[in-house]
């Protein structure tokens, strides 16, 4: 799974130990993430991350776009969930990155919320009182009882033949309810 995202870093180096292109940003405990455009001296900015974790999936996303399946990736198990980018462009495959990157950190935010009791698993309160709940009142059963009674009175569309006799004028009338 996602490994743990404080980390000691040793000696002078800011580089992640485990995660490729992804290293820590002075003392603001902030990640940044980058990589080197193939055959190219050029370096594309992915961004700025709270976790970790949030810059190793953002280095995946343009690894997948600039080397494809050569790629080294941080974060191999969750490649299927990826965005694709639109292309090789810097902006979209920046654009694709900050997405990855923002739809994992909410997804660590609800673990989060569930492992610390945020989110129960219980219906609410107001659903298992024993108090009488007016279900007439709630479904407006008065009104839709005579909206579909109703209903049932309208008579059905015409069902019109078109033939030649239409055409002419002396067609009998063949509706749905004739029959004469």
């Amino acid at each position: 799974m996602l490994k743990n995202s404080i980390v000691p870093l040793t000696g002078s180096s800011k580089k992640h130990p485990t995660y490729r292109g992804v290293r820590r940003r002075g003392n603001s405990g902030k990640w940044v993430s980058e990589i080197r455009e193939p055959k190219s001296p050029n370096r594309i900015w992915l961004g700025t991350f709270p976790t970790a974790e949030m810059a190793a999936v953002a280095y995946d996303v343009a690894a997948l776009a600039l080397k494809g399946g050569d790629a080294q990736l941080n974060l191999p198990n969750v490649v299927s969930s990826l965005p694709v980018p639109v292309s090789t462009a810097c902006r979209d495959i920046q654009a694709a990155a900050t997405s990855a990157a923002s739809a994992l950190g909410a997804a660590m935010d609800a673990m989060k919320s569930c492992n610390s009791g945020g989110v129960t698993a219980e219906p609410p309160e107001i659903w298992i009182t024993d108090e009488f709940m007016d279900e007439d009142l709630i479904f407006n059963m008065p009104n839709m009882i005579n909206s579909m009674a109703e209903g049932m009175l309208l008579s059905p569309p015409r069902f019109d033949l078109i033939s030649e006799e239409s055409a002419t004028g002396n067609a009998f009338d063949y509706g749905l309810w004739n029959y004469t």
